[in-house]
C-alpha cells in the first residue's frame, strides 16, 4: 500500500480530536456501546445451539458497530449472509468500544467460557493511536492467539490487519503493521487484509464522527472479512 494510499485510508484515523480522543470515550455512546451485556446474553442463548458451530468476532469498536443498530454491525451482516447460506454457524459479536489488546486479554477468559470454533481477532487500533509501545502489542495480541489455541486446540483462528496511521511515523507504522502478517505466519492463523479498505476516508460511509463505518460502510467491511472467512468456513 502506497504512503498516499495510506494518506487517504487513514482520514479515518488522523486527526486532533481522534488522536486526543481515542475510543476509549466511545464508552459513553448511547447506542451499542457496552456489548458485554449483549454477548452475554448471546453466549448463553449458544450454550444451547450444540447443532451450530460458532464464530467469534473479538474486538474494539469497529466490531462491535459502534452508534449503530445490532443488526447493522458488520458480525451481524455476515450472520445474515452465514443464514441465507443455509450453513450451520453461529455469530457471536464480541467486540467492546475502547478496548486496547490489552484490555482484550484481560477479558478473554470469561468471553472463552463458551465454546468457539473460529475465533477471529481484531484488535491493536487503539494501541496505535495511543502510541503504545509495538513490542507489548505484539505480545497482546500473541497470548490472545496462545490462550484461544490452548482452550480450543481445533479452533481456527484468524486476525484482521490494521494499517497504521503515517503521521504516527514510518518507524512505527512499519513494525506495527508487522504485527499481523508476523503473528498470521508464525502462529499459522488466517490473515484477514486490512478490512476497513474502501471505507476509511469517505465520509459517505462514515458516521459524523469521521472515524467509524456508518450502516452502508459496514456493508463493505462486512464484504471485506467475507471474502477471507468464506475460505475457511
Amino acid at each position: 500500500m502506497s504512503l498516499n494510499s495510506k494518506v487517504l485510508i487513514f482520514s479515518l484515523l488522523i486527526g486532533l480530536p481522534f488522536l486526543m480522543n481515542s475510543c476509549k470515550d466511545e464508552k459513553t455512546a448511547k447506542t451499542n456501546d457496552i456489548k458485554v451485556d449483549v454477548t452475554s446474553e448471546k453466549i448463553d442463548d449458544l450454550a444451547e445451539k450444540t447443532d451450530k458451530k460458532v464464530i467469534m468476532f473479538y474486538g474494539n469498536s469497529l466490531t462491535a458497530g459502534y452508534r449503530l443498530e445490532e443488526d447493522e454491525s458488520f458480525p451481524s451482516l455476515i450472520e445474515d449472509k452465514i443464514d441465507s447460506l443455509k450453513m450451520k454457524y453461529s455469530v457471536i459479536n464480541a467486540g467492546l468500544s475502547g478496548d486496547t489488546s490489552y484490555d482484550g486479554l484481560k477479558r478473554l477468559d470469561w468471553v472463552l467460557n463458551t465454546k468457539v470454533d473460529i475465533f477471529i481477532l481484531e484488535l491493536g487500533a487503539n494501541d496505535m493511536l495511543r502510541g503504545l509501545p509495538v513490542k507489548n502489542t505484539r505480545e497482546n495480541l500473541s497470548n490472545i492467539v496462545l490462550k484461544v489455541k490452548s482452550k480450543y486446540p481445533n479452533a481456527i483462528i484468524g486476525i484482521c490487519a490494521m494499517a497504521g496511521a503515517p503521521n504516527m511515523g514510518s518507524e512505527y507504522v512499519t513494525e506495527f503493521e508487522k504485527i499481523y502478517k508476523d503473528l498470521a505466519v508464525n502462529e499459522k492463523i488466517t490473515y484477514f487484509p486490512f478490512f476497513l479498505e474502501g471505507v476509511a476516508g469517505n465520509p459517505e460511509l462514515l458516521l459524523q464522527d469521521g472515524k467509524h463505518p456508518n450502516a452502508e460502510g459496514q456493508k463493505i467491511v462486512a464484504n471485506n472479512i467475507w471474502s477471507t472467512l468464506n475460505n475457511i468456513l
